[in-house]
């Protein structure tokens, strides 16, 4: 199945499953909001970033896709500053260079390995650490079950479009797995793939909302490395499925993310225990 009519289908079974938690928060009226245009275009990031994610994945063993998306925490520490104001210290510019470094030595740029496909997850974690600043703002007057329900109105909307323009297979011309999985034709799901894609939207639905909840909830940077818990379950079923075992290259550059991803997350919760340390009382 193309990746377009994948989204637009998951999408859809996605969006019925957020009314239980709208009435969970207070109500439909959570939809509303005065800003569906920066809801659009946060949606439009998020669309964009799985669309590089899983080109990538058509190419790529899972686990080094995932490590190279791990870059997401990085970006979002970085661009935590200029557009929260989130103050990022030296330990913490430090722990984003190493885990650039750790991007580096995955890449190879230069080395006759190096294949253009891998710049493909980092532009997705940076259209991802972009829509995380836009959560975090928009979050401060609306809900997370808003912000879920409005991302799976871009993924329907772009998906539709791209169906109307893709979905016949006429571009379906490149030998290429990434161009191949946007290019190929639509096709009526069979019954194995209908459940898939309930499983899909029952992870999209329910997952999305706890995301959008933290980052609305929490700074951006204590929130971010938690995502490498994904990880150890990525490289399981990329072994499982696929076989895909990771080099020592790959060991060594995700080591480097990792290591940086969780370098911030200690600095950010040391920081926390020195601002919220009681006053000491003398009696």
């Amino acid at each position: 199945m193309p990746l377009h009519e994948i989204t637009l289908l998951r999408s859809c079974i996605a969006l019925p499953l957020l009314l239980p938690l709208a009435w969970f928060e207070g109500g439909w009226h959570v939809f509303a909001t005065r800003r569906p245009l920066l809801h659009f275009i946060r949606g439009s990031l998020l669309v964009v970033a799985n669309a590089f994610f899983f080109t990538a994945l058509a190419a790529m063993p899972l686990a080094e896709t995932v490590t190279l998306f791990y870059t997401a925490p990085l970006f979002i520490c970085l661009l935590a500053w200029p557009v929260l104001g989130e103050r990022v210290g030296a330990l913490r510019w430090a722990a984003i260079a190493a885990g650039m470094c750790g991007v580096v030595v995955m890449m190879q740029p230069g080395a006759e390995v190096f294949r253009p496909v891998s710049l493909l997850p980092v532009a997705a974690a940076f259209c991802y650490a972009a829509m995380t600043m836009m959560t975090r703002r928009l979050g401060l007057r609306d809900s997370a079950v808003a912000l879920t329900f409005y991302i799976q109105l871009a993924f329907i909307a772009i998906s539709a479009v791209s169906g109307l323009l893709l979905g016949g297979g006429d571009f379906d011309r490149y030998r290429d797995p990434s161009l191949e999985f946007l290019m190929r034709a639509w096709i009526w799901p069979d019954a194995a793939q209908w459940q898939a894609l309930a499983v899909c939207g029952l992870i999209v639905a329910f997952g999305g909302y706890l995301i959008s909840q933290a980052y609305r909830i929490g700074e951006a940077g204590a929130v971010a490395p938690f995502e490498y818990a994904s990880l150890p379950f990525a490289l399981l079923v990329g072994l499982y499925i696929w076989g895909d075992w990771p080099d020592g290259r790959a060991f060594a550059g995700a080591g480097l993310i990792i290591g940086g991803g969780l370098a911030m997350l200690y600095f950010e919760n040391r920081a926390r225990r020195r601002t919220t340390r009681p006053a000491q009382i003398d009696y």
